[in-house]
Formats: structure tokens, sequence, C-alpha cells
């Protein structure tokens, strides 16, 4: 076990209290619902159950959260630009300026390893992803992610202007199914057992979707677009960011309880809150507004790989290998008089610090960190707490053999009416080995049960042994039985695992504020600067960050 993920609140309860807090409102020891089919079993049947749990660089949080004193810096050197973390927004960011030919820049990561909330794993029967699993067929009109995935092999032709994916990417079949009312059905929405009436509302949705997918406003610009900046303006659309999606369903009549759990499902699933807290904006955003189409796939099909969103970084990754340095912790960002930027730096294997006097910098880090690393006098002009940020538990459980239940079989996204999870992935599913009974599944849980804050300090409370107490039943509900079978369980915790566009955040002031830059040298990128946590917008977000920067080194010219 490494430790828990580097990042704590710290003003919620004092140190002292915190666990007596926990334990009487039995968040430790379990702390998530079970739905009244699931059963706790005894822990002893864990008992032959390998693994532990992970998560960000405690080392590193200690410092930043404690404000340790550190080292005078010993060194000092000069670059024209710098980037600040390494996920897919600073890989993006990297990779555009490469492109672009600008190679005078460096990419610094806290982490023994590149990707943020991108990284995956692996082990000895496969890789598996620890965020992100998959993205969907990029949009038509996204030219610069379209040719992304062609330089990467991803799309690997045209045919009469519609992109051909590379087939071994595209997610194999069966892709999806739902364990409902005792069976497994294809697909995820609910059918199975539902009433005729139930049925009358989903379709009575998802027409909804197929208008809304098309919908533009006054400024002939669509609803719902991807980057979501691309977006209309028109004041129909943008006022539902301030209703909640659950009240926007209320008052559209939509009562289902299939329909409405679908509803949670999937704002759980991309952005770890349910439909009280999104608003009804970005609820709607989810359904309308990919709208990618292929030669050689259906609309908005899934690109996956056993690694995930991994993939996709390694490809960034790869791309910008020399400008990278891992372990590298910057403690502290200042804007000097003469118009560059002080970044203050700690190698974290050897203790040492330095400094790095940048022309530009690009902070592709979330604002929660930010926080911690800018150095007054520099004001932001936005509330922190305006930013809401999902915790989520992702296990990767290795298995020799997996029982099957009623209807329809293992797919790549399995998951089960009603429970807490959203559910897990079959990670070997692109794989052509149908030999081998092993497998991993990436188990996710969003901890979406209580208020983020204390949601988050019991998932840093709770033991290995209490993390099998949640996860193992829902397993033995899908698959009774499954206990014997499993060899390994890797859990791994994302503190603020995904920005969630909670009421007013994505067409409020504050993320418009947070975008702005510092005098034209300090810039940022993230997918909490989005509202959204895809790849799409990361991206995006990386991608506007480094034009920007080359866009400040051109000559200002007096007409």
């Amino acid at each position: 076990m490494s430790g828990q993920p580097f990042y704590k609140q710290q003003n919620l309860l004092n140190s002292g209290s915190r666990r007596a807090f926990l334990l009487k409102a039995g968040l430790i020891t379990s702390g998530i619902f079970l739905s009244g089919c699931i059963k706790k079993l005894k822990s002893a049947t864990y008992k032959n159950i390998k693994g532990g749990l992970r998560g960000p660089n405690v080392k590193a949080g200690h410092i930043l959260r404690d404000q340790t004193l550190l080292p005078a810096p010993t060194s000092t050197r000069n670059l024209k630009t710098l980037i600040i973390g390494s996920g897919i927004s600073g890989l993006a960011a990297a990779w555009r300026m490469k492109r672009q030919g600008h190679h005078d820049f460096e990419l610094l990561e806290l982490e023994d390893q590149l990707g943020g909330n991108a990284h995956s794993g692996s082990n000895a029967v496969s890789d598996y992803p620890l965020g992100a699993h998959y993205i969907t067929i990029a949009n038509n009109e996204d030219q610069i992610l379209i040719d992304f995935l062609t330089e990467c092999g991803v799309i690997t032709g045209f045919e009469n202007g519609l992109p051909v994916y590379n087939e071994y990417y595209l997610c194999f079949d069966p892709e999806e199914r739902l364990l409902i009312n005792g069976q497994w059905q294809e697909g995820l929405v609910p059918e199975f057992g539902i009433t005729p009436a139930d049925r009358a509302q989903i379709k009575r949705f998802f027409k909804l979707i197929e208008e809304l997918k098309t919908a533009k406003g006054t400024d002939d610009k669509y609803a719902f677009a991807i980057p979501l900046d691309n977006s209309s303006a028109d004041e129909r659309y943008r006022r539902l960011d301030s209703l909640s999606f659950k009240n926007y369903l209320i008052t559209e009549g939509y009562t289902s309880p299939y329909l409405l759990w679908y509803l949670d499902y999937c704002c759980k699933d991309d952005y770890g809150q349910t439909t009280d807290k999104i608003s009804a904006w970005a609820g709607l955003h989810y359904f309308a507004a990919r709208k990618g189409k292929a030669a050689n796939a259906e609309s908005n099909a899934v690109l996956t790989w056993p690694n995930g969103n991994g993939w996709l970084m390694k490809q960034l990754a790869s791309s910008v290998k020399e400008h990278t340095r891992t372990g590298s912790m910057c403690y502290g960002v200042s804007v000097l008089a003469q118009g560059n930027v002080q970044v203050d730096v700690m190698d974290i294997k050897s203790g040492t610090t330095s400094t790095i006097i940048a022309e530009r910098v690009i902070m592709a880090t979330p604002q929660f960190v930010n926080q911690k690393i800018i150095k007054s006098p520099i004001n932001r002009h936005f509330n922190i707490h305006s930013f809401n940020y999902s915790p989520w538990f992702v296990a990767n459980i290795t298995v020799n053999n997996l029982p099957q239940t009623n209807g329809r079989g293992l797919s790549w996204d399995n998951v089960a009416y009603n429970t807490a999870s959203v559910g897990y992935v079959n990670a070997n599913q692109q794989s052509l080995n149908t030999g081998d009974n092993k497998k991993v599944l990436t188990y996710y849980l969003p901890l979406c049960d209580r208020e983020p804050r204390v949601a988050r300090l019991a998932a840093y409370t709770r033991t290995y042994q209490q993390w099998l107490d949640i996860v193992i039943p829902e397993l033995e509900f899908m698959h009774p039985g499954i206990t014997a079978h499993i060899e390994q369980v890797d859990g791994w915790i994302w503190g603020h695992g995904m920005i969630a566009p909670t009421l007013n955040y994505i067409w409020g002031s504050e993320r418009k504020n947070a975008q702005a830059p510092v005098n034209e040298v300090l810039f940022f990128a993230h997918t909490d600067l989005s509202g959204i946590s895809i790849f799409e917008e990361a991206f995006h977000q990386g991608i506007k960050a480094a034009n920007d920067v080359l866009a400040s080194y051109e000559p200002k010219h007096n007409i």
C-alpha cells in the first residue's frame, strides 16, 4: 500500500475527532448505500484476496498541504515555456506546441508517471484503467481532435468525407448490459420487466434528445457542443444551468423510476454526482453534445482500450517525451515585475529545490492545487469554493472465473440496476486471446452518498478491508459465487476525481474568471475550467492554452 491521495481537506474536522465523527456517522465501516437485495459478507471470506490501496503521491501532498519548510533553491535556469501538470490538458498543450514548431518548453509532473486522472495500471493478466476508460468517436467538425486521432492511428482514413476508425479500437461486441429484475438485458436503458408507461416516458425523453442534438440558438451555434464553450449563448438554453437536472425532469413530467434511475446513473458516470446536484444544462449536454458519424461505425460509437484513456495519454506523451520530467513538484509560482514567471521546483526523490524563470507558464493543474502554489499578490478573482470535486473509488479486480447468471453474457460495460456503483468494465474486452478465464474487472464507485468533503474524508479513513466490505457484496449480487474466484483487488482513491457541473457553474462567472490568464504570462488549462471532466474537454483546454501562449509571443503591431 502506497498510502493516501495527496490532498486532504483540513478544515472540516480536527484530526482528533475525525475518526470518531465518521464512526458515529457509519461512514467508515459502511457509508455506501447497499440495496435491500445486497447482503454483507463475513470478512473471513476475503482472507485469500491479495491487494491494497493506492492513490496519488502522499509525500508531495503533505508538503503542499502543510506548507512544509523547504530548503532554499540551489540553482536557477531560464526557459521559454513551462507546463505544469501532465494530465490530458498539459500533454495536449505540449503536443500542440511541438506540432506548431515551438520546442523550447518543458512539462513537469509531480508523480513518477505521466497522465493525471488518465493514469492506468497493469498486472500479469491485463492492462487496466485507473480513471476514464473510453471516448466516443469525434464530432465531425472537431478537426484538431480528428487530426490527433489520425496521427495516432485511431482514424485510418476517410470515405465519402467520413472518418474510418480502426476496428481494433471500436468497442467489441457485446458492448453493454444491465442486471435488472433478475436478468441481464442488452443495453443500459431499462427494458426488461418495465411497464408500457415507463417505456413511453423513456421513448419521449430520447425523442427530446434527438431534437436537442441538432438544436441551434439564435447565434446559429449548437445548443450543446464539444468543447462546451462552443455552445450557443442563447438564454433559452443557458438558463437551464441554474436549474437542477432533477427539477427539470420533474417539471417536464418525467416520473418513471426506471428512466430517473438511468439518468442518475449517467450523471454519476460522467460527473460523479446525482441529478439533484447537476445542472439541467449539464445533464442534457451528456446526451446531446456528441454528434459524431463514421464511415464504419454507428453514430457516437465507443472507442476503448484495455488501459482505457491511458492509451490516448501515452500517444500524447510519446510525442513530447524529450520535454517531460516526472517527480518534479512545483510548490511556488510568482509573476515577477520583469514580466516573467518564477517557479520553484522540488525534486521529489532527492529533496533538492531549484528555480525556473520562464517567459510563459501553463498551469495544467486543478484549481485547488493552484490555490496552494500560486503566491500573492496574484489575485485571480474567483471563489475556489464554487469548484466542487467528486471523489471516486476505483478497484481493479482480478478473477480466475466469472460465474454467470440469466440473460446477456459478459459485456464491455456491466451495470446492476439500483446499486451504488456505476458497474464495471471488462478490461480484457478488446483482447483477441479468449483461451484464459482470467480477467480484470475495473469497478467504478462515485462517492456521492454524502457531501463531497465528508465523502472524501471517509474515503481516506477506510481501510482496505472496509473497502472490500463495500465492493464484494455488490459483485456477489451481480455474480453469485464470485468471491471464491477473486485473486486480487487493487484499490485506487481519487480524492478529487473530477469536477462536478453543479448549478450555475458552467455558465456562471466563477468558471469564466478562473480561465483568465494573469498578465498574459501565466495561463491555465484543466477540465475544472470546463466543468465537464471528459477527454475531449481536457484536450481542448490544453490546445487553447497552447494557442494563447503562442499568440502571446507574436509581436504586437500598432495600427
